[in-house]
């Protein structure tokens, strides 16, 4: 029994490497400076993947302890409403 199958051309999405921005900035992430957190935060408050905002690993743990750290100080609201 055949399968239908698509006519063999396959599409390969080229990927550009993508910089973290607190790497080529070489700066410290601060818990104060709320319009930087605030660019990592969703329009309902939650913290972006670091996928969709593209930072490293290293800079993603600090810039969700950060924001965390914000939102117990108040500097951040744990919900936008």
């Amino acid at each position: 029994m055949k399968t239908e199958r698509d006519s063999g051309k396959k599409f390969f999405k080229r990927s550009r490497k993508k910089n973290c921005i607190f790497c080529v900035e070489k700066g410290p992430i601060d818990y104060k400076d709320i319009n930087r957190l605030g660019r990592f935060l969703s329009e309902r408050g939650k913290i972006v993947p670091k996928r969709v905002t593209s930072v490293c690993a290293k800079h993603q743990r600090e810039l969700s302890i950060a924001i965390k750290r914000a939102r117990e100080i108040g500097l951040l609201p744990y919900s936008l409403d």
